[in-house]
């Protein structure tokens, strides 16, 4: 497991443009207008003992994610039933694959100008 998974999590969210970090619930959640992504820590409720991260998902992604890798995806609680994944970033995770899911869930949320004008860039 890496050192401190928040940390490199927090990295990844706020590289994107107009993410900001918002504690909420007792952990951190990173938003643009709406939340993308929020920390599961394990020593909370949010986590079930393990370092995670539920993001925003396509409809239909859930399901086929967890039916793939069930040791790397997961289905949180609360928003789990909205189609939202859950991701474990302990037991080295490939934090390329995290940014690339991070990525796709801001793209979810972020507002229209803001998402043309990162693609232009």
């Amino acid at each position: 497991m890496p050192p401190d998974p928040l940390a490199r999590l927090r990295k990844i969210c706020l590289a994107l443009p107009q993410a900001k970090e918002v504690p909420a619930w007792g952990t951190s959640t990173f938003r643009c207008g709406k939340i993308f992504a929020m920390y599961a820590h394990p020593d909370d409720h949010h986590g079930g003992g393990r370092h995670g991260v539920w993001l925003k998902a396509a409809p239909g992604n859930q399901r086929l994610m967890v039916a793939d890798r069930p040791d790397r995806f997961f289905v949180p609680p609360y928003v789990g039933p909205s189609g939202w994944i859950g991701v474990w970033i302990d037991k080295r995770p490939s934090w390329k694959e995290v940014a690339m899911l991070v990525e796709e869930s801001w793209r979810l949320v972020a507002p229209k100008k803001v998402l043309k004008a990162y693609d232009a860039e």
